[in-house]
């Protein structure tokens, strides 16, 4: 017969500092994710995913309250309005804005307003970095009522070129290989502009 194994008995003040952290962490995972691959505004994305045009898009519910230009808007979020701002992409300076106006802005700023009309419910999903240095959400959309990528269609259709700032890359390669395709075919402001950013 084996000899009894001892119990480990850590002093009280070790033992109190355990269960407090054990506490604060499972709280964290809790309450927010901490970053377990949950890419919805609570969370963050950490691996590369396909992008998905069905359904089953997860992520929080808001509603279109207006289209600013080709790849800004205003949502309301949690009783909030909004400004977000959608990553991945760039399209054209619209006219009228700050910025000078640029070849395809309106176009890209009407394709837009096609894809998200006011009051359509969309689902936000975030990257890394939830605001940019303006405070605007940065955020992927899916149109609640089919999944549909806005993000991706607008490059997808040559309203936009790739546009990724690190660290907040989870679909770059999808996007870049989307403003290739849209750049050979000759679609939006590749044929109309032969460049993206040109001043009008």
């Amino acid at each position: 017969m084996s000899p009894p194994k001892k119990l480990l008995l850590l002093p009280v003040p070790i033992a109190q500092h355990i269960a407090v952290i054990a506490v604060v962490v499972l709280g964290c995972l809790v309450l927010t994710g901490c970053g377990l691959g949950n890419n919805s505004l609570t969370g963050k994305a950490t691996d590369e995913v396909e992008p998905t045009a069905s359904a089953e898009v997860s992520g929080a519910v808001a509603t279109i309250v207006e289209v600013l230009d080709g790849d800004t808007v205003d949502v309301k979020l949690s009783g909030n309005t909004e400004r977000v701002r959608l990553i991945g992409i760039d399209t054209p300076e619209a006219t009228g804005g700050i910025l000078p106006a640029e070849c395809f802005g309106d176009e890209a700023s009407v394709f837009t307003k096609l894809l998200l009309p006011v009051g359509t419910q969309v689902l936000l999903t975030r990257d890394q970095q939830p605001r940019d240095r303006y405070g605007r959400l940065l955020v992927y959309i899916h149109r609640a009522t089919d999944g549909l990528f806005v993000n991706l269609e607008i490059v997808s259709q040559g309203y936009a070129e790739a546009l990724i700032i690190e660290p907040n890359n989870i679909y770059a390669d999808h996007f870049y290989t989307a403003a290739h395709t849209a750049r050979q075919e000759g679609l939006g402001l590749w044929s109309s502009c032969g460049n993206a950013d040109v001043r009008i």
